[in-house]
């Protein structure tokens, strides 16, 4: 049987474990926990040559006697009489007399109910899993030790339909002390280097943990010192942003975080940082994250067909993107007058924020192609261009994220998407072809979406940025593969369901105009 060896020290003493490669993870965890002389309670963690922790599993890569790994008790058992004391007189309480407690109190409910109930398991397992955190994480800071870094199946649970279009006073206060608790705390490494990638999933986070995420990114940027940002006028900043996003499927406070975190990892991942002024870089974040505000869920042809108040103020010219602008720079006045780049920038934010309009998508795509062969980061008139195809790019991001990120977002937009269609219906007004729930379908809203929209986009950029192709190129080719197949076996599925003297009802599915046309996001 193979068999995988393992040098390390303990306290400065050699030693050896050898385990099969099949072995359960847990006995190979108790082989380094004797060699440690370590209890069952106590806590070990595991360093590489480098002095980076290492998980204990039966994955570990074998090593030799010179590359040996070092092994720690970080942690020891409290229920040592000495330990013990000390915890209690910190805790102001007996952690061993609360684990006699504990323990009858199981007793107790095992003779009641004749069997352990399934919470206690879960309780268990959680605590396990806790465990295992504090053995693997190396700072333990807020975010890194108890946000679950995996992957996995996240689904949204948003109940809009439940919930008032604007956030009452009491949630917005409640978000708000969570956030400033919490914005204190340090932020692991890990989390901050995780921000900085298209793969980011929002779906684990809360709004006052993405307002810290946000404030981390302000932050990183070194925007607080260069611009000479007080922390409580950013923090104010925040909070005022997350109170404008309104209760909706897709356009709220998730979605400012989402097009402002791929703003955030594409200006790292294309080292911006070192091609344009501190300044552009602070307006492309603040646009991306201000980009939406107030937005009611309704698209600008809704605005328009039903003459409301935001298209007769604004004379039918990108009503929303002009409105999200008025709230912008309502949140805005105080700290950007303050800091002296009020007069002198707005502009560009409004520049930038006007060109989420996708009536607007052509003209700007085509300036871009056209400035392209000579791009020069030197030049005002290059750099504006390119930074309205940046927030456009981050406007419309999401199916450059994992699947299991991008796909629970489609189900947003086309609920919200329904919903207007269903509107339109209701009040007579012209129905949006692409939003008509009659029509759509969730790989039909996406195919012509990602050929005719997301590609001549996205390829720009990468041809300005190379490094960006396996980040956003090739992710969005796996969801058009994913989304084609799904569309041809919901076909497959109809032919074989619908009799062949109806069979071209399902063709209503794929009309070319609720694919192709150009989606205001």
């Amino acid at each position: 049987m193979a068999t995988t060896i393992i040098y390390f020290t303990v306290n400065g003493r050699p030693e050896q474990a050898e385990f099969p490669i099949d072995c359960p993870a847990q006995d190979v965890k108790d082989l380094f926990r004797a060699a440690a002389e370590a209890g069952p309670h106590d806590i070990l963690k595991l360093y590489n040559t480098k002095g980076n922790i290492i998980n204990i599993s039966p994955q570990l890569a074998p090593n030799s006697p010179h590359s040996c790994y070092k092994l720690e008790v970080v942690a020891a058992d409290c229920n040592s009489e000495l330990l013990g004391s000390e915890l209690a007189v910190a805790l102001g309480f007996d952690l061993s007399s609360m684990e006699k407690r504990l323990q009858s109190l199981e007793k107790r409910i095992l003779a009641e109910a004749a069997e352990t109930p399934a919470i206690v398991y879960e309780m268990k397992r959680q605590v396990e899993s806790f465990r295992e955190k504090l053995e693997s994480v190396e700072h333990l800071s807020w975010l890194g030790l108890f946000k679950d870094m995996s992957e996995g199946t996240h689904k949204p649970s948003p109940f809009y339909h439940k919930r008032t279009l604007r956030k009452t006073r009491e949630e917005c206060e409640h978000v708000r002390e969570k956030f400033l608790q919490m914005s204190s705390l340090e932020v692991s490494e890990e989390v901050r280097q995780y921000l900085k990638t298209p793969t980011f999933d929002n779906w684990q986070w809360e709004d006052a943990e993405i307002m810290v995420l946000l404030q981390v990114m302000y932050t990183d940027l070194d925007f607080i010192s260069t611009f000479n940002i007080e922390l409580d006028v950013l923090q104010q900043f925040l909070y005022e942003v997350y109170r404008r996003y309104n209760n909706i499927p897709f356009h709220n406070f998730k979605h400012c975080f989402c097009v402002t975190q791929m703003m955030y990892g594409l200006i790292w991942l294309t080292d911006l940082r070192s091609k344009i002024d501190s300044i552009d870089l602070l307006i492309m974040l603040t646009s991306a994250v201000c980009h939406d505000l107030d937005h009611t869920g309704y698209n600008n042809a809704y605005q328009i067909n039903a003459r409301t108040e935001l298209a007769l103020r604004y004379n039918d010219i990108s009503p929303l993107e002009n409105h999200h602008c008025a709230v912008a720079f309502e949140i805005l006045e105080k700290p950007f007058k303050q800091h002296g780049y009020h007069t002198t920038h707005s502009n560009s934010v409004v520049q930038c924020i006007l060109a989420t309009d996708m009536t607007r998508h052509s003209d700007i795509l085509n300036k871009f192609k056209a400035i392209l062969p000579v791009f020069d980061f030197s030049n005002k008139d290059h750099r504006d261009v390119l930074m309205m195809i940046m927030i456009k790019v981050s406007d419309i991001s999401n199916e450059a994220r994992p699947m299991d990120v991008a796909e629970p977002w489609l189900d947003c937009l086309l609920q919200e998407f329904f919903n207007q269609s269903d509107m339109e219906k209701l009040e007579g007004l012209p129905v949006t072809p692409f939003m008509d729930r009659d029509k759509v379908t969730k790989p039909s809203s996406q195919t012509g979406f990602i050929r005719f929209v997301l590609f001549p986009l996205f390829i720009e950029l990468a041809n300005l940025f190379p490094c960006l192709e396996q980040h956003i190129i090739d992710p969005v080719q796996k969801a058009l593969d994913y989304y084609t197949e799904m569309e041809k076996q919901n076909r497959a599925q109809s032919e074989k369901v619908v009799k062949p003297s109806t069979s071209k009802e399902p063709e209503a599915h794929s009309e070319p105009g609720a694919t192709t046309k150009p989606v205001n996001l």
